[in-house]
């Protein structure tokens, strides 16, 4: 019997494993995202400012524009 839940581990550590693996590259790839968009956020404000332009309009969630509709 005490076999048997050892066997039950070992088969269950292979995908646990690779699971949080998947877990940290998605979560490392959405963080590397969310730190691009800013910066580039930043770069365009101050772009923006730079030339004399007005804010850039802000947007929702799904990338359209507020008054777009």
């Amino acid at each position: 019997m005490d076999n048997y839940w050892v066997n039950a581990i070992w088969s269950l550590i292979p995908t646990v494993l690779v699971g949080v693996i998947f877990w940290l590259v998605l979560r490392g790839i959405i963080r590397a995202d969310r730190v691009e968009r800013a910066a580039y956020a930043d770069l365009e404000a101050a772009e923006r400012s730079r030339l004399g332009l007005p804010p850039a309009p802000a947007t929702s969630p799904g990338g359209s524009a507020e008054g777009s509709v």
